[in-house]
């Protein structure tokens, strides 16, 4: 049976069934990547080229360097197993609410630093490009990050004063007729940041529902604009609602608090990609393997360095 035309999802064993070593996931991300044109060199696009005998190099006839599926991509330069990455990439899938390093370090018999890195790089390749979103939209923001409550004094009074207290903010925009989510961290909530976001990935004339933030008010301009009062605990009327996003919140949380526990600013974006494009994901495609697939199309021409990645930031 066509793995792709069978289950929404598929099992563990049927998982090893298809790539049992790495040999089979050589091959599978090759025809992916080169299936259609033949195998080309990374570097000067030609395509004359030869399979070394040791696999899975290639020698490039025209500018005479080596090369292999890996080279342009997130896994260059990795001593992981291809099977194992593409092992991993099914647990972030399979995993709602995320995997931690550690737990995935078990599992793939690696290093937790090394499974940390590994993570990164996924994420890196969920930065998908999305759609302008259309119909109805409901748009809505969410503070990430650690209360102050049980700080510690000497923490708590080098954050900045306010209600937000030093969390992030991370913007959401859910397309109800698809369930498609854009969200990403933004700044700050003003009016001029909110409308110009807004703008950016829904397209006029759509049906825009928000809560009652200051921020939102001149959507009207563009949009059919709806909103419920939360300040006096409306959270519905009618059709209007931001129910569907903050159900978005809800798993990003969960997430955060139960998986990872803290995010660095710095990274924070990488984080929010994870969970975009594993909730988009089961909306947008039928089978786990055209998820993987747009993932692995995603991560060619990629690449993020352990250096890039501990440097120093928030």
């Amino acid at each position: 049976m066509d793995q792709k035309n069978a289950d929404t999802t598929i099992s563990v064993f049927d998982f090893f069934e298809m790539f049992p070593d790495e040999s089979a996931a050589i091959d599978y991300f090759e025809d992916l990547r080169w299936g259609e044109t033949g195998v080309c060199c990374p570097g000067c696009d030609s395509n004359k080229v030869k399979r070394l005998k040791r696999r899975p190099y290639h020698l490039c006839s025209s500018c005479r360097k080596t090369f292999t599926v890996r080279t342009g991509t997130i896994f260059e330069r990795s001593h992981v197993p291809l099977n194992k990455w593409l092992y991993a990439i099914y647990l972030l899938d399979t995993s709602r609410k995320g995997i931690s390093s550690v737990q995935l370090s078990k599992e793939l018999g690696v290093q937790q630093r090394t499974a940390w890195f590994m993570l990164h790089r996924l994420r890196e390749a969920c930065d998908i490009l999305a759609e302008r979103m259309d119909g109805t939209i409901e748009v809505d923001e969410t503070f990430v990050g650690g209360s102050k409550t049980n700080m510690h004094y000497e923490k708590k009074k080098k954050l900045p004063p306010g209600p937000l207290g030093g969390k992030e903010i991370v913007l959401g925009m859910r397309e109800r007729e698809s369930g498609r989510v854009i969200a990403y961290p933004v700044p700050d909530r003003s009016t001029k940041r909110m409308s110009s976001e807004v703008l950016r990935n829904v397209e006029r004339g759509s049906t825009v529902y928000t809560d009652d933030h200051n921020g939102y008010h001149k959507l009207n301009k563009w949009y059919k604009h709806r909103t419920v009062n939360h300040s006096n605990w409306q959270f519905a009327e009618g059709d209007v609602s931001t129910n569907g996003i903050e159900s978005v919140w809800s798993v990003l949380k969960r997430g955060y608090k139960g998986i990872y526990h803290h995010w660095s600013k710095k990274n924070m974006e990488r984080y929010v990609n994870e969970f975009t494009f594993r909730l988009n994901g089961k909306k947008v495609y039928n089978h786990f393997m055209d998820r993987m697939d747009d993932l692995l199309s995603n991560a060619i021409g990629k690449r993020l360095t352990y250096k890039e990645l501990t440097a120093k930031g928030d």
